[in-house]
């Protein structure tokens, strides 16, 4: 079987800005999550047996302790924000696992749940519905992939280095060094996307990078300044990789055939008449 994990917050949010607004009869907005749902039961359409969607049920996590710029819901329009509890709602009540993240985030469900899913002898694969560049991370060779429906890119072990230059377990590395403006930290300066390949293509970790930048023997520029701000910022860099590194130890499940899909609920019924009804503005 095939195990497709979904990121209910990007879907939520790539709906919301590619669909007109649909409002119900008590003025809430509703396009997004109906546009989710109707994305969702089309994979099931197309043969998708056993999913789960992951949310931010909040937008902040431990992360936020950790580092004063870390991401929040700071911005987010207030009718997008409001689509959240009922997104969980609606796939709920359709039939579908939805894993709420508060403490943690909904890439750290995807994490956890590739992981426990890819324990299974049962699962051929596993695959994780979201292009954030954080969950490359949790590639497999061929048992764990990413997917970016909508470019429709799917992404193995392969594919990784390909895009990247690193393998996925340097990609936390590689996002500390390079930083990540959407969750908010800023990387080090000078270390670029190619200077930050070269050097973990050979080293693969930070802590593995030679303090004298002669023994590195990598082909990339100002390898003396690089070597230089990497031994001032080490304790921040580190910390960054705290930052992009996605916790796959969260029980989510006891056994795969727990997210096998079975039907909606009696509850789903109102929903989606709900949504029929909904008016476009």
């Amino acid at each position: 079987m095939d195990v497709h994990l979904i990121d209910g917050t990007y879907e939520l949010f790539r709906h919301y800005y590619a669909l007109p607004s649909a409002r119900d009869r008590d003025g809430s907005e509703v396009a997004a999550v109906r546009g989710v749902l109707a994305s969702v039961l089309g994979m099931i359409q197309g043969g998708a047996t056993h999913l789960a969607v992951a949310t931010d049920h909040v937008i902040e996590s431990f992360r936020n302790q950790l580092w004063p710029g870390y991401k929040t819901g700071e911005g987010i329009d207030p009718d997008l924000w409001a689509q959240f509890p009922l997104l969980e709602e609606t796939l709920a009540a359709a039939g579908i696992v939805v894993w709420p993240m508060v403490e943690f985030e909904a890439d750290d469900a995807l994490a956890s749940g590739a992981s426990a899913a890819a324990r299974d002898a049962r699962v051929e694969r596993v695959i994780i519905c979201t292009p954030d560049k954080d969950l490359a991370q949790c590639v497999r060779g061929t048992r764990i992939v990413q997917l970016d429906r909508r470019k429709r890119v799917t992404r193995d072990e392969a594919g990784v280095v390909q895009k990247f230059g690193v393998s996925p377990e340097s990609i936390p590395d590689y996002l500390a060094l390079v930083g990540d403006a959407a969750d908010g930290y800023p990387g080090l300066p000078g270390w670029g996307p190619k200077s930050s390949a070269a050097v973990l293509a050979k080293f693969v970790h930070i802590e593995a990078i030679p303090a004298d930048w002669r023994e590195w023997r990598v082909n990339v520029a100002s390898a003396s300044a690089l070597a230089h701000t990497l031994a001032g910022e080490r304790d921040k860099v580190m910390l960054f990789r705290t930052l992009a590194t996605l916790r796959s130890d969260i029980p989510l499940f006891d056994d795969v055939e727990q997210l096998r899909w079975s039907g909606p609920t009696p509850a789903f019924e109102a929903l989606a008449a709900r949504f029929e009804r909904a008016s476009k503005k």
